[in-house]
């Protein structure tokens, strides 16, 4: 897998909703009404980040989940960080 374009990037980040970049990766936030909502929402994206093989980092601040994705044996952004992207949005309900 090898680290995308700033051109290639920009176009894959229209296909995603919410989605910015930030250095190296490219992060989400997502508010939940309630604490447990925001822990059942990383627990669905644990499910997916083991099945795939690739661990996003995780920032949670009450009901506000903040996700950073990034390949880091790539030193930055690839395919599979959109794909897992893709995935991330799907469980969300959003």
């Amino acid at each position: 897998m090898t680290k995308l374009t700033s051109e290639e990037l920009e176009q894959r980040l229209r296909e995603l909703d919410g989605w910015s970049v930030e250095g190296d990766n490219i992060t989400k936030t997502l508010k939940f009404p309630t604490f447990p909502g925001g822990i059942d929402f990383v627990n669905r994206v644990a499910e997916l980040a083991e099945e795939m093989g690739h661990h996003p980092d995780i920032n949670i601040r009450y009901s506000t989940v903040t996700l950073y994705l990034s390949t880091h044996d790539e030193g930055g952004i690839t395919a599979k960080d959109i794909a897992l992207a893709h995935r991330i949005d799907a469980v969300s309900g959003r």
